[in-house]
């Protein structure tokens, strides 16, 4: 019985050593699956850039060729060339001219803002002193109401009298 449970003691460990071993070759197929498809996609990265450089291969020499023919209209570029610079230095004076003017009428602004504001406070000052004389307008009125009925009633009694 001692055989028997040492064989079996032997067998699991046999069978536990074969787990290990299956799951350790499991992982290394993961790892090289994984590589290989980091691999693969390596492959098809370096195809596009090869697809790419060559594209621009052509578009290189493509330039190249067109560059060539138009060296012999770099004369009338330049001619135009010098136009626009023209047209820059006339649009940057008047430019200057703009900012000039731009400059001035803000000045003039702010003067217009500054008269504004002084006249704003006369309008105010103003206001008050009409209020002021509105309310002794009212004030005046109400004495002479009042003398009014004063008036009238010495004139009752001496009629009255």
């Amino acid at each position: 019985m001692d055989k028997i449970r040492e064989r079996l003691a032997a067998l699991r460990a046999e069978a536990d050593a074969a787990v290990a071993r299956a799951e350790e070759a499991e992982s290394k197929n993961k790892k090289l699956d994984h590589e290989l498809m980091t691999k693969d996609q390596e492959i098809v990265s370096l195809s596009h850039k090869v697809s790419n450089l060559e594209s621009d291969l052509d578009a290189a020499e493509t330039k190249i060729t067109e560059s060539k023919a138009g060296k012999d209209e770099e004369e009338s570029h330049k001619s135009v060339n010098d136009s626009l610079n023209r047209k820059i230095a006339l649009l940057e004076s008047e430019l200057d001219n703009s900012e000039k003017q731009l400059r001035e009428t803000t000045d003039k602004l702010r003067q217009v803002d500054v008269k504004a504001e002084h006249f704003e406070r006369q309008v105010a000052r103003v206001e008050a002193e009409r209020d002021s004389w509105e309310k002794k307008f009212e004030d005046a009125q109400a004495k002479f109401v009042a003398s009014q009925r004063e008036l009238d009633e010495v004139v009752q009694q001496m009629e009255s009298i």
